[in-house]
């Protein structure tokens, strides 16, 4: 579940530099060098339960964690062996992008979507075990990844176009105030 992004460097000098609260301007900030499954900056172990977050898509629940952080999104699912049906991983980014997961020492199947900053899913994808290939967003959108064990959008009915809600608020109010 480690894959992350061609933005990753990019995204935590805005966490750093600008803070959470702000998106940075098109014009002020140069694109990151892509990011390959062999150069991301990942743990070289599961990392630990990370804070959770009750959301609901439409009528279903999930428990999410939160990967908020560089270290996080590039671990993500990485050597973990177990995922229960009802929990997740989402990967908060400071800004929306184009997406590029992949799943380097990941062997738990995994579906994920790709969600803008309104928390409305873009794309859904299903992802090998160990497979290194990217599985590259179509849009540059994407502001939240989600990761749930594979089939489980299907299993529950959840596509493209749900609006994802949390027990605080949209994704929006709850990572970004506004």
């Amino acid at each position: 579940m480690v894959r992350h992004l061609t933005t990753i460097f990019g995204m935590a000098a805005v966490f750093i530099g600008a803070g959470c609260q702000k998106s940075p301007s098109a014009t002020t900030t140069a694109p990151p060098p892509p990011m390959t499954a062999t150069n991301l900056p990942h743990l070289d172990h599961a990392q630990p339960k990370l804070p959770t977050l009750k959301l609901w898509l439409g009528a279903q629940e999930l428990a999410a964690e939160l990967a908020l952080n560089e270290t996080q999104w590039s671990t993500g699912m990485m050597f973990r062996t177990n995922l229960l049906e009802n929990e997740a991983m989402l990967f908060v980014f400071p800004y929306p992008h184009q997406a590029r997961f992949f799943m380097k020492n990941t062997v738990i199947p995994l579906s994920c979507a790709y969600i803008d900053s309104d928390g409305t899913i873009l794309e859904l994808h299903d992802m090998k075990p160990l497979d290194l290939t990217t599985i590259d967003a179509a849009s540059d959108k994407v502001q939240y990844v989600l990761e749930t064990r594979q089939g489980w959008f299907a299993r529950n009915s959840v596509g493209v176009g749900t609006i994802i809600r949390t027990e605080r608020g949209s994704l929006r109010e709850v990572f970004f105030g506004q």
